[in-house]
């Protein structure tokens, strides 16, 4: 539900917003005393010239009568742009004339860049109450903007208060939540209010009214805490501040919330749907689902440009931001994975191994389906594509929780394969969760959910394995090695280190340490290896051996990632001194010797615990794309149920199908038990 909302939050405000309604209650630029906050006041006035040279129409309202009208005008000085104040009444919109010269005289200040700042005038209005006098056309300044809103055909409202927005209750009560979409249906009788503005006429009553009568109207409305620097940029980048009002908005979120186990049981009964499909029908689904991946690059790019834009202004490594990136031949090579997986012969119902028990009792070994899978993963939108493929050809359902650096990567990319899943199945087969709180209680739920992969630092593993019940399935670290021989070929070696190096620094099978035999300092060897990484912008840092030899910084641990172009060299005796290293630092992701040596060779292969061990070979090709896996849900480097590039078969489980002619067991009297192994026909 929320991401259908962030996703088109960022549709509905990043894009073709131009005229912009602001009202700022009197609380926002007050303190406690009633005295003008300069600072509250000083940054909202740098917003709104912003926005104003920027090219927008900003239309401002203000409680000034009760509020700036206290203090002097001397303070006008904090708008630095052209501004002119308009003070009206009730009575004037009944006035057809009147309404016809304020849009007219409205339009000529925008033009000219001058911001109209509109107010009730309290001074001279007397109705009773707010919402009390049902002869009126507005009743505070919060309904005043939303009639402005409506009247000067703005595309979006924001409404200014001193709170982050609408909350289930009071916002002092610990227990009242934010509510982020408000859904008429589904709010209004349910929301207790709390006073009315401390200093103004309205409240947060008043501004829920003037919201849903803009809303219903056609105008987007956000209410949201003017005491937040920039909120008003936020909202119109399309971030999930404040609560958001809109006409659509119980088609971005459900009526009635549904829980985590709501999410776990509705992505199960999907399954069994997606499970009694005919191969083909399964097949087909994979096939729409590449197809919309293309149909929808542009889409996915937009969004995933703003979530890149978001990183880099959030400081964030540039190995993560690498990692975020979706270009079209990242896209279309998502889509082509995705087909050659549709390809592959169906992994369900096979069977494995065909014996007759007895006489006219036959038991088949089949490959079945594991059931709901929980994956957790990391920053790298390309991971959700390959996950939700791998679980529709297995037949799983499926829960994602990914990154939050890549928010809207996700949902776009969640929205564009589950509306490609048919309406037989449902697009409740893939959940996203959107929310950090919502794991812990996705990992009580051993019953409905039968396997977690972790995919993100040894921390957040550790983290689920000891916070579960449900068998978990993944690697922490990718410490992964190159050792170069003594017997190596220079020229191949360089190239096998430069390529597990710089081919995808931040993937988890990239080389992070380089070993090298002890001789090939002597042959200028070594030189040329740590030419051919320095020479292309590698950070090399040396072990005790090798900061020595090379004049290198020394590394503070052989057991760090770098995700990153850097990498740790160390100087080794002699092959078991490579493989004694990797079992002490490695991981047990990958590892690579690069001889020309066959007997050292196989003894690397042999010796060498990891779930991945290559000979001649670059770490990078450790993947289950690359291995003719289709695709992969992650790389397991424990030691049960799968190891190395998980694909599809990693997610499987067996069933055992029994066919007989009325046996019974009666004691095993009566019955001779044959077990003859049957030819499985191709």
């Amino acid at each position: 539900a929320g991401t259908m909302e962030e996703l088109d939050r960022s549709r509905a405000f990043a894009k073709d917003v131009k005229r912009i309604v602001v009202k700022v209650g009197t609380a926002v630029v007050t303190g406690k005393g009633g005295r003008l906050a300069l600072g509250r006041l000083g940054a909202l006035c740098e917003q709104l010239a912003e926005l104003n040279s920027d090219g927008f129409e900003v239309i401002l309202v203000s409680s000034g009568a009760v509020g700036l009208g206290r203090q002097r005008l001397r303070y006008r000085q904090l708008l630095d742009v052209t501004a002119a104040q308009l003070l009206v009444n009730d009575s004037s919109f009944r006035d057809k004339e009147f309404r016809k010269q304020l849009n007219e005289t409205v339009k000529s200040m925008l033009d000219l860049r001058v911001i109209p700042i509109f107010n009730e005038n309290d001074a001279i209005s007397t109705r009773r109450a707010p919402y009390q006098d049902s002869s009126g056309i507005f009743w505070d300044n919060d309904s005043l903007a939303a009639l402005l809103a409506l009247e000067l055909k703005a595309d979006l409202l924001i409404l200014l208060s001193d709170v982050e927005g609408l909350y289930t209750g009071p916002p002092s009560d610990p227990n009242s939540k934010l509510i982020h979409t408000f859904i008429k249906e589904k709010h209004q009788d349910e929301i207790t209010f709390g006073d009315k503005s401390r200093l103004g006429r309205g409240g947060m009553t008043a501004k829920v009214k003037a919201a849903v009568n803009a809303a219903y109207a056609g105008i987007p409305v956000i209410i949201t805490s003017g005491y937040a620097a920039e909120n008003i940029d936020k909202v119109l980048r399309g971030l999930r501040v404040g609560t958001l009002f809109h006409q659509d908005a119980r088609l971005w979120a459900p009526i009635t919330d549904s829980t985590a186990r709501d999410m776990a049981v509705a992505a199960r009964e999907s399954s069994r749907k997606l499970q009694a499909l005919s191969s083909e029908d399964r097949k087909q689904i994979l096939y729409s689902i590449a197809d919309a991946l293309e149909a929808n690059e542009k889409t996915i790019r937009a969004e995933n440009e703003l979530d890149v834009a978001t990183a880099q202004e959030a400081g964030l490594e540039e190995s993560l931001v690498a990692r975020l990136v979706m270009t079209p031949a990242k896209i279309s090579s998502l889509a082509a994975s995705v087909r050659k997986l549709a390809d592959m012969e169906d992994p369900i119902g096979r069977v494995l191994k065909k014996t007759e028990v007895a006489d006219g009792l036959v038991l088949e070994k089949t490959s079945s389906p594991l059931g709901v899978l929980l994956i957790v993963f990391e920053s790298r939108p390309d991971a959700l594509v390959q996950i939700a493929s791998l679980a529709i050809r297995s037949g799983n359902g499926l829960l994602l929780k990914g990154g939050k650096e890549a928010r809207r990567s996700n949902a776009i990319l969640h929205k564009v394969i589950t509306d490609a899943i048919p309406e037989t199945v449902g697009g409740k087969l893939i959940g996203l969760v959107t929310s950090r709180e919502e794991i812990p209680d996705l990992l009580k739920l051993d019953d409905v959910i039968d396997l977690v992969i972790p995919r993100g630092s040894n921390k957040l593993v550790s983290q689920i394995k000891n916070t579960t019940k449900i068998p978990v399935l993944g690697h922490a670290d990718g410490i992964c090695h190159v050792y170069v021989d003594k017997a190596c070929n220079v020229d191949m070696a360089k190239r096998i280190v430069s390529d597990a190096k710089l081919d995808y620094p931040a993937a988890c099978n990239a080389m992070e340490t380089l070993l090298v035999h002890k001789d090939l300092e002597q042959n200028a060897v070594l030189n040329e290896l740590i030419f051919a990484l320095q020479s292309n912008g590698v950070t090399l840092y040396g072990g005790p051996k090798a900061s020595k030899i090379l004049n290198l910084p020394e590394a503070r641990s052989f057991n760090h990632e770098y995700c990153s172009k850097a990498c740790t060299v160390e100087v080794v005796e002699d092959v078991y001194g490579a493989i004694d290293h990797i079992h002490r630092h490695g991981s047990a992701h990958t590892d690579c010797i690069v001889t020309e040596d066959p007997e050292v060779a196989e003894l690397f292969l042999r010796q060498v615990d990891s779930a991945a061990v290559f000979h001649n070979a670059s770490t990078r090709f450790s993947d289950g794309f690359r291995f003719g896996l289709g695709a992969e849900v992650g790389i397991s480097t424990g030691r049960i149920h799968a190891r190395g590039p998980v694909g599809v078969e990693g997610l499987l489980t067996t069933r055992w199908i029994m066919r007989g002619k009325g046996q019974v067991v009666d004691g095993d009297n009566g019955i001779t038990y044959t077990h003859q192994d049957i030819p499985i026909q191709a």
